[in-house]
């Protein structure tokens, strides 16, 4: 690319570089709450060890890299990471993340058996550091992480790039646009689109992506179930907190402004089941103290899963404040509340709650997951509330009527295997791009 040709990025990287001091000062900040953010800043720069004995490009092969931004899309990315260790033994896996969140869960899924480290800011000269160290063959981008000197670097180091489970919601669409050549020159860096769904195709096709570099490939989401070890725990779990008498409500990733809401639809439900549990898992772990004293000063007994205690017949809310595990007490839940759907966040993922058999409701700001969504209240697996008011409406029918969870969380299976799949597809193009690697 010649250097006029590329001045959309130059420019990106001359603002981005004017940024960095208040990049790092918000970093720092947000580390005020969450000491993990100012842990590790040399890898964000590009800087990090490689272990002598056991170098990142170990196998013959050399790296397939796949980059994950935090926990939803590392959970999306584990069936495919554990296909990968299997069918490319000689091929070292390097898995990046962007938050500490997501970093605790690869180290918790795979141990050892990936190189793990932050994925470093988009400056040339990190980028370039990452690149040099790691040297990878194939880069995997989960879901839509496109950076422009990430792309264009590493496409021309002669590293294949392939998004997977590619998701672009229409007001992404619009913002990429807006950026006019930047987003043209960072989309043709990538060799192939794998996108969860039509819709996603036409996105990125109307951002000038040509046809034959698309695919659409279904979403891993539906293809993640848990293993044995899970269900075990699965089941000692909803035995320690009596949930095949007691009712249990998960409100599920929760931000700032929904958690009063719930708590307001929670009083109104114990109103008519006063033995009803509510276990209230926010979204970002710097909230959780946050979150306890709200629910302590609207007058619940309160417990905090971080402490090991299993809530007894005098607690109302359970605190959950632990990391990596949200997915199995999705299984405790008899009716699951998604958080980030009650504010304009777009929502989380209801397939944690659907492979479970549990009934989903959600609030109207879904945009996040839109297909997904969209799938399950066809089907009739997920109901859309818009308030406190009508989650405590919905809350209150579900949770007294067996036969309607039931019927609920059959739809939702049958969603899931409707639309399992995509892990082979994306496989398939995995196995074309080591080929032209």
């Amino acid at each position: 690319m010649s250097s006029a040709a590329g001045w959309p990025r130059y420019l990106y990287s001359a603002v981005l570089y004017v940024l960095l001091p208040f990049i790092v000062l918000r970093l720092l900040l947000r580390s005020g709450r969450a000491p993990a953010y100012r842990r590790r800043l040399a890898e964000r720069l590009g800087l990090f060890a490689v272990d002598r004995d056991q170098p990142v490009g170990a196998g013959e092969d050399g790296p397939i890299w796949v980059h994950a931004v935090s926990v939803g899309e590392v959970l999306a990315a584990e069936p495919m990471i554990e296909a990968l260790l299997h069918f490319y033994p000689q091929s070292r896996l390097v898995v990046t993340t962007m938050t500490p969140t997501g970093s605790e869960r690869v180290r918790a899924l795979f141990g050892a058996r990936v190189f793990h480290v932050y994925l470093p800011w988009d400056l040339p000269g990190a980028v370039r550091r990452f690149l040099s160290r790691v040297g990878p063959r194939l880069l995997l981008i989960m879901e839509t992480e496109l950076w422009p000197n990430l792309l264009h670097y590493s496409a021309a180091a002669g590293c294949g790039i392939v998004l997977v489970n590619g998701r672009l919601s229409e007001r992404s669409a619009r913002g990429y646009a807006r950026l006019g050549g930047l987003t043209r020159q960072m989309l043709a860096c990538v060799d192939q689109f794998a996108c969860q769904s039509a819709a996603d195709a036409r996105r990125f096709a109307q951002l000038g992506v040509a046809q034959e570099s698309i695919q659409v490939t279904g979403n891993l989401k539906f293809d993640r179930q848990p293993d044995a070890q899970c269900r075990q725990q699965a089941a000692q779990l909803r035995q320690s907190y009596g949930a095949d008498s007691r009712p249990v409500v998960l409100a599920a990733s929760t931000h700032d402004g929904e958690e009063t809401q719930i708590l307001k639809a929670f009083e109104i439900v114990r109103q008519s089941l006063g033995d009803c549990l509510l276990l209230l898992a926010p979204r970002h772990p710097e909230r959780f103290s946050e979150v306890s004293r709200l629910a302590a000063a609207a007058g619940w007994q309160v417990v905090r899963l971080s402490r090991d205690e299993s809530p007894t017949a005098a607690d109302d809310i359970v605190i959950c404040d632990t990391m990596g595990d949200l997915a199995v007490l999705f299984s405790v839940a008899w009716v699951a509340v998604l958080g980030g759907s009650l504010v304009k966040h777009g929502g989380h993922n209801p397939l944690e709650a659907v492979v479970w058999g549990v009934p989903v409701l959600t609030g109207p700001h879904t945009f996040n997951f839109s297909a997904i969504c969209t799938a399950l209240l066809d089907a009739g697996a997920m109901e859309t509330v818009e308030d406190a008011s009508s989650l405590a409406d919905s809350l209150l029918r579900l949770l007294t009527n067996t036969e309607q969870r039931r019927a609920m969380g059959e739809a939702g299976s049958g969603v899931m295997q409707a639309n399992r799949g995509a892990l082979g597809r994306v496989l398939g193009l995995v196995d074309q791009a080591l080929a032209r690697a």
